[in-house]
């Protein structure tokens, strides 16, 4: 068993491994800095500048999470402090269910639906936009969170002992102040590790983003600006044009950025549940 779980754990090592031996052509030619500042992409000419896709994949995850946390924390709250247990059974199968669609689904539906009505929202704001942008990337990837956030942050709040809900009652406030002061206080860090794990989740996502955000290689100063995330590029033209020099070693060091900067976001959110006990 002790094998099988080191086994297990070591996967993640040797995926980096492999992806740093695969980026070390570029590495050798050009210093990390200049390649993450940069915002020269012209693989013909070997350049290759990051900074509009890390700026992108910043950008539309940012504006997830705005969109996303308040919804799903107040969701969160109303399942465990408001809801009959019926409604609670009935509405946590349809919270699995989105955890389970598949993204090219979320992303079909955001062609359909969320890139039409970005774009009209866009004409009557003045904007000139085809609705493929990041506000369209960030709703789409709000609604993939929900299940995240929702499930981790119910579980939290659920664990809070009855008895610090029924000593708050006791002393005369009113649910809303024993939710406000007393059950967010003691559930404050799973919900924040909830909302870091829906940040990873979103950060990571390829598919869906892919369709809707309009894969535009600059840096977006409008919501109503397409942009070109770090997924969608290594999902985009790996395999193609590997005959250009430094091109195959670019994606992989843009896979090794992504895979980092979401290992980093999982490890914060699991040492905060680890403390999650001595919260109260």
């Amino acid at each position: 068993m002790r094998v099988a779980i080191a086994f297990a754990n070591s996967l993640a090592l040797v995926v980096v491994i492999g992806l740093l031996v695969k980026a070390r052509p570029i590495l050798a030619q050009k210093s990390l800095g200049h390649l993450l500042f940069s915002s020269e992409w012209y693989p013909l000419r070997s350049q290759f500048g990051f900074y509009p896709f890390i700026v992108g994949t910043l950008e539309v995850t940012a504006l997830a999470m705005v969109l996303a946390v308040p919804v799903c924390i107040l969701s969160a709250i109303y399942l465990s402090e408001y809801a009959h247990s019926r409604l609670r059974q009935l509405v946590s199968p349809i919270i699995d269910l989105l955890a389970g669609i598949p993204s090219v689904i979320y992303g079909l539906w955001g062609v359909i639906v969320i890139v039409p009505l970005v774009r009209s929202v866009g004409t009557v704001l003045g904007y000139r936009t085809t609705g493929y942008s990041l506000l369209a990337g960030a709703n789409i990837l709000a609604i993939m969170v929900f299940p995240v956030i929702i499930s981790v942050a119910l579980e939290v709040m659920r664990a809070v002992p009855m008895e610090a809900r029924e000593a708050a009652i006791a002393l005369g406030t009113t649910r809303w102040e024993m939710v406000r002061h007393v059950m967010l206080g003691c559930a404050a860090r799973g919900i924040l590790a909830a909302i870091v794990l829906g940040f990873a989740r979103a950060f990571g996502e390829t598919m869906a983003l892919l369709m809707v955000v309009g894969n535009v290689v600059k840096v977006p100063v409008s919501v109503f600006d397409a942009a070109y995330p770090l997924p969608a590029l290594i999902a985009n033209n790996y395999g193609e044009m590997m005959s250009i020099p430094l091109y195959d070693s670019a994606l992989m060091l843009a896979a090794l950025i992504l895979l980092v900067v979401v290992a980093l976001f999982n490890l914060a959110a699991h040492l905060t549940l680890l403390r999650i006990s001595r919260t109260c």
